[in-house]
């Protein structure tokens, strides 16, 4: 899994990872935007931080608690 910060936000992208970026951004949950976006909706997933008028992101801790939630696919 990707070094997360201690404290701080994760945009959209540090979440989801982008490989189309140099050096291409692993993701930390595996999914895609609709997928997350809907995950939201449901309540599975955290919202979002509105950071500015056009900028949201996700609490380090959130996101830290939901991969402590999820299932490991590692046996």
């Amino acid at each position: 899994m990707t070094q997360l910060p201690e404290t701080g936000f994760l945009r959209l992208r540090q979440i989801l990872g982008n490989p189309a970026v140099r050096p291409p951004i692993p993701p930390i949950i595996p999914i895609g935007k609709s997928a997350w976006w809907q995950g939201i909706k449901d309540g599975r997933f955290p919202k979002p931080v509105k950071l500015g008028p056009r900028t949201v992101a996700w609490r380090v801790q959130d996101i830290r608690a939901l991969c402590a939630s999820m299932p490991s696919s590692n046996p």
